[in-house]
């Protein structure tokens, strides 16, 4: 998986390619290791029948490579300049002269045409080019007014000419070359004979317009496959009925009596067809699949089994089928509850063929997983996605759907089923991309979930919060309802937003998989900001602008609610589509802030407050730092204090459970904190009964600390520390023996990340112990942070644990805990990608996703042992006996790569421009032997 030759995503390998030959290969830091999802703006689509291999183009000049399932994920190569867009996959449009050529052969000067065609006009542009089956010599060249020619090149002259009345869109062959079929604007096609040469045919052996009498869209491409078994496939691309379904995206495949409409949500960009791995019979071709390119998925049809289902695909899966709201990672994943996950995927979809994916050139080299990674994806339509990211391909699942528990706006099935009624039967609705939302207040906001217990708590954008278990079988059952009111009665606000979601009434049907127990409804319903569980404690906690609560889902009540609001935040009152929230109101706010900017510095001089001594101390830093090149301690920059009245100061941004000390330092118990967007800390001591009690007595929390940041930045994030100064384990690691226990003989730490700075603080007395105020430029804040684990590259018992920090510059620090001092620095997202950074997800081995198009993840790695890469090979025996493609890691994960030569040597002017390519004018290095290869890369 490498970047573009613009390096617009920061490090990671880069590469350029040329044909089938790849020219260099460098490595920079961190590790930009594959991507995961569909290409953003596919524009062109194309299949080697020989290496079984697919390339996708994109219109940001990049080429993806598709092979086995098991053989790779997906290779991206960058090509200079952008890839030229066409209609046709394999058809040849109108294409711009290189700007290297003279108008002398750049020019067309002279036509020759038939007599017939003698009208006075062009014969319009050429809209097809088609090599003959059996025969590379002759090609078959259609113009657009309809005239096709049969053109012999070794003798340049023409052998047929074929002369259609209707605007000509693409040509096919048939196998044994004796007849051709072509596709016409008026939504027709129509079959021609190929006769002897010197030979005018002016009427078509069979003409017929699929979905007339009443006028149809044009057919853009159209493809005739031969069968063994009888009547061949012929498919194409558009002829729908202009007045009904001139707005449909269709393939329709036509094999005998038997018409199918593939119905899709999104453009067709092209298309072609698999043949079965068996050697064919002569004469024809047995297509096995039909594969389609839509401009927002990859669908593959299995044309061998009755109903043509889907073929699942193994990798391009279509992230973002609705657009994704949330994601988070789970690491090490139970097998039990893994085979339990796969099984409910697998009953979800009966119509899925079980035939394996039909492209699968190349040969995986690369060794099993050694844990099994989950990826969870919240969308807009209240669904959640897993996904297999153990290793280079990311692979669905399963898909938990939370619409049927609610009454929705709207249905928009309906109309499309209605719709449907017209078309002559089979319409098959292919593909699961789904551009519509019932309702944009299902969309899914946080998700929880414990891979011990198979309990999981999914959280939305009007303040539903759902607790559901995993249950192998089929049920229907209603779900309870807990309303938890987070304004405790507060007077003088009223909600201005969205109303919260009816449930529906009554027993609902479940199907296998994860199925709601309990709706806890937050009351205002506000989108839900923060969400953890403790399944140990039976305990699920929440948050919104408004306050945050704790709910026993066991006993099915509500243990707390508080409300976080400062008096002057109406707005987070008045919900998201307030009209009250006015330009007048919001420029009135951002003067007040440069006024107090401005005024700040001289009302500090004259105080005398510590934290104005502070403030001094930290300016004298500044003023006494010296020049850029030479090495000193990273100057810490002057944090301004925030105010108390800024808008959206109650939201709650994180929540954590912990058994630690909080009242004294003898006695440790269950706690709960929450830290806010005005820098406050809540610490809740709770009182949990024992697992025989829980039934008898219900859990008590009772207030123990409240921390105020003196800055008043918002809290990012809050752990605890163990004597030892690790992370307190998750909920069952050590009843399970799956981890160490922690030591709760030493006093704990509480490690507290703001935007501003980490700060670590001793407990139960919540003394400062260590801080670190971030050090990069002017404006810089956090955005992520996550405690990883990171293993030694050379042995894996030797483990570290690091905050891992991302900010909003798209930099990644590494710091140690408790110590928390900085160990690297790396630039990983541009800063200007707002929407990656946002959706960063740091893995708990130090590996992360983030989104670099709306379908799209890319995966980076920290550590030097847990790499996720694309390890295969993809031998090229037709052009060169032993050549193919590999990556040598011996002279180390930052040292320089080269690919051995396929079929010819890159032009001069290529490889002087790329670091490390050999000279053109010296031999080509050696092509090494496929069987010494260390870890090949596709």
């Amino acid at each position: 998986a490498c970047l573009d030759p613009w390096g617009r995503r920061g490090g990671g390998p880069a590469c350029l390619a040329q044909g089938l030959g790849v020219l260099a290969l460098t490595c920079l830091s961190p590790r930009q290791t594959v991507e995961h999802g569909f290409p953003s703006q596919p524009s062109a689509l194309a299949y080697d029948p020989a290496l079984r291999v697919m390339a996708i183009g994109t219109k940001a000049g990049a080429v993806k490579l598709g092979a086995g399932d098991a053989a790779s994920g997906q290779g991206r190569f960058g090509v200079s300049p952008p890839l030229p867009q066409t209609q046709h996959g394999a058809d040849a449009g109108p294409r711009s002269p290189p700007s290297s050529c003279s108008p002398s052969i750049t020019r067309v000067t002279v036509v020759l045409v038939p007599d017939d065609y003698r009208c006075g006009k062009a014969l319009g542009p050429v809209e097809s080019i088609q090599e003959h089956p059996r025969d590379g010599s002759r090609l078959l060249i259609g113009y657009s007014r309809g005239l096709v020619v049969l053109w012999e090149q070794n003798t340049r002259t023409v052998q047929h000419l074929f002369l259609g009345n209707q605007q000509l869109e693409s040509l096919a062959w048939e196998q044994s070359g004796k007849s051709i079929v072509s596709s016409h604007s008026d939504g027709g096609y129509m079959v021609w004979a190929v006769s002897g040469a010197g030979q005018k045919t002016q009427q078509p052996v069979m003409s017929t317009i699929p979905y007339g009498p009443f006028p149809c869209k044009a057919i853009s491409k159209i493809l005739w496959r031969t069968c063994e078994s009888g009547n061949p496939f012929i498919i194409f691309n558009g002829g729908m009925p202009r007045a009904s379904y001139g707005d449909r995206h269709c393939v329709s495949v036509l094999q005998g009596q038997t018409l199918a409409t593939l119905d899709f949500t999104s453009r067709v960009i092209d298309f072609f067809t698999v043949q079965s791995p068996s050697p064919p019979s002569p004469g024809f071709e047995n297509p096995r699949a039909l594969v389609v390119l839509v401009e927002e998925e990859l669908v593959a049809i299995d044309l061998q089994t009755p109903g043509w289902p889907t073929i699942p695909a193994p990798y391009l899966a279509p992230l973002h089928s609705s657009a994704i709201t949330c994601s988070c990672h789970v690491s090490n994943v139970p097998l039990k509850l893994w085979e339990r996950i796969i099984s409910a995927g697998e009953q979800q979809s009966p119509r899925l063929s079980s035939a394996a994916w039909p492209i699968d050139g190349g040969k995986n080299l690369a060794q099993e997983p050694t844990q099994r990674g989950l990826l969870l994806t919240g969308h807009e339509d209240g669904t959640v996605r897993f996904w297999d990211a153990s290793g280079v391909s990311l692979k669905p699942l399963y898909k938990l759907g939370t619409a049927n528990i609610f009454q929705t706006d709207c249905e928009h099935n309906d109309s499309l089923n209605q719709a449907g009624t017209q078309l002559p039967p089979p319409r098959l609705l292919v593909g699961c991309f789904d551009p519509y939302s019932d309702d944009p207040r299902l969309g899914v906001q946080k998700i929880a979930l414990c891979k011990y217990t198979a309990k999981m708590v999914v959280a939305g954008t009007a303040g539903q919060v759902l607790v559901m278990e995993l249950s192998d079988e089929k049920s229907e059952h209603a779900v309870s309802v807990a309303t938890v009111d987070l304004l405790q009665d507060r007077e003088g606000f009223t909600w201005k937003g969205h109303d919260r979601l009816a449930p529906r009434n009554g027993p609902l049907p479940f199907a296998p998989g994860f199925q709601p127990s309990v709706l806890v409804q937050c009351v205002p319903p506000a989108a839900v900001t923060a969400v953890t569980l403790h399944s140990e404690w039976n305990l699920v906690a929440f948050g919104t602008s408004h306050g945050f609560g704790l709910f026993d889902y066991y006993r099915r009540n509500p243990v707390l609610a508080r409300c976080t609001l400062h008096p002057n935040d109406s707005l987070a009152m008045e919900g998201p589509l307030s009209r009250v929230k006015s330009l007048k109101k919001s420029l009135r706010q951002s003067f007040r802030r440069i006024r107090k900017s401005r005024v700040s510095g001289k009302k500090r001089l004259n105080a005398s407050s510590p934290s104005s001594k502070v403030q001094e101390a930290n300016a004298q830093l500044a003023e006494q730092a010296g020049p850029p090149e030479v090495e000193m301690t990273p100057v810490q920059r002057r944090i301004e204090p925030r105010s108390a009245d800024d808008s959206l100061s109650g939201v709650v941004r994180c929540l954590y459970f912990a058994d630690t000390f909080l009242r004294d330092a003898a006695h440790h118990g269950p706690t709960m904190w929450a830290g806010t967007n005005s820098g406050s800390v809540f610490a809740y001591a709770l009182e949990v009964p024992s697992q025989e009690k829980f039934s008898e007595r219900a859990v008590e929390a009772v207030l123990g600390k409240e921390i105020q940041l003196m800055h008043r930045a918002p809290v990012v994030s809050i752990a605890v520390l163990d004597g030892r100064g690790n992370p307190l384990p998750e909920p069952y690691e050590v009843s399970r023996d799956l981890a160490k226990a922690p030591d709760m003989q030493g006093s704990h730490s509480m490690l507290i990340s703001s935007e501003e700075q980490f700060k670590v603080f001793t407990l139960p007395k919540v003394s400062a112990k260590t801080k670190f105020k971030l050090t990069a430029h002017e404006g810089c804040r956090v955005r992520k942070v996550a405690l990883v684990s990171l293993a030694s590259a050379g042995s894996e018992e030797r483990l570290e644990n690091c905050l891992a920090c991302l900010t909003n510059l798209g930099d990644i620090h590494i710091f140690t805990v408790p110590g928390l001092r900085p160990q690297v620095h790396y630039g990983c997202i541009r800063k200007e990608d707002i929407s990656g950074i946002a959706s960063c997800v740091f893995t708990k081995h130090g590996q992360g996703f983030y989104l670099i198009s709306p379908s799209e993840f890319e995966r980076f790695s920290l550590s030097a042992r847990n790499v996720t890469e694309p390890l295969c090979r993809l031998e090229v025996s037709r052009l060169q006996d032993t050549s193919c493609l590999r990556w040598d890691r011996r002279r180390g994960h930052r040292g320089f790569a080269t690919a051995a030569p396929l079929h010819r040597r890159p032009p001069a002017h290529l490889s002087a421009r790329i670091p490390g390519m050999h000279d053109s004018t010296g031999p080509p290095p050696r092509a090494p032997s496929p069987h010494n290869v260390d870890s090949p890369l596709l």
